[in-house]
């Protein structure tokens, strides 16, 4: 049953049923910050700038109440409290991330008061990920977004692992604090020696592994969309 928060919406149906669980807002990036592991309430605000206190907790108690996350006591004296997925809430993994791809066929431009987190840049390469065309590629990257956030890549034959920080030694070094300028690089709108020579974008390597960055990682073009009545 719905908890007595979440709208029902009277319909016998696995996804109605999908959508009184995580479909109310700000559910389903509480289960994207805890894809990657358990975190505190702080931790949980802070990857959410914009959530409203009450509406946190209100989705924490939500989700725990379907099964979908949990509340653990870490044995670390001070790690706390924490929230993590259970089984079931893990099941929601490649649903995010094929989300994720999907969503990201339309992002523009980033408004001024967008804000790029930490896990989000990491689901992302998960989610753009192509193994087909990394079958025999051995390459490192490592992502710059700002001083303060870095992630990298290492591809190995067709798996790739992303985490935070620095990667010395790494093949190539993409500095991307402008803008869509890397998303555009990997949706085609913008070719790697065009970013280079404009200056949308700023490397250490070569611009041949940016190329093989985009040929990697990417991102489809969102479909146009359609003008007047269809008529088959």
């Amino acid at each position: 049953m719905p908890t007595p928060h979440t709208r029902a919406y009277g319909q016998y149906c696995g996804v109605a049923r999908a959508l009184e669980i995580v479909g109310e807002r700000w559910s389903l990036l509480i289960i994207r910050d805890l894809v990657l592991g358990a975190k505190r309430y702080d931790e949980l605000q802070t990857g959410l700038p914009k959530i409203p206190p009450s509406i946190l907790s209100a989705r924490l108690n939500e989700l725990e109440a379907t099964g979908v996350i949990r509340r653990r006591v870490r044995a670390e004296l001070d790690a706390g409290l924490v929230y993590e997925l259970t089984q079931y809430g893990s099941e929601l993994d490649q649903i995010l991330l094929d989300l994720g791809l999907w969503g990201a066929r339309s992002l523009q431009t980033p408004a001024a008061d967008d804000v790029v987190i930490l896990d989000s840049a990491i689901l992302s390469l998960y989610s753009t990920f192509r193994a087909e065309r990394a079958e025999g590629v051995q390459v490192t990257f490592e992502i710059r977004y700002d001083d303060r956030m870095i992630v990298h890549a290492l591809v190995e034959d067709g798996v790739v692992k992303v985490g935070e920080g620095r990667f010395p030694g790494a093949e190539l070094v993409i500095k991307a604090a402008h803008g869509s300028a890397l998303l555009d690089v990997m949706s085609g709108r913008l070719t790697a020696a065009d970013a280079v020579r404009s200056g949308k974008l700023a490397i250490d390597g070569d611009v041949t592994d940016l190329e093989l960055f985009a040929q990697l990682f990417h991102v489809g073009a969102a479909p146009e969309p359609a003008t007047g009545i269809v008529v088959r």
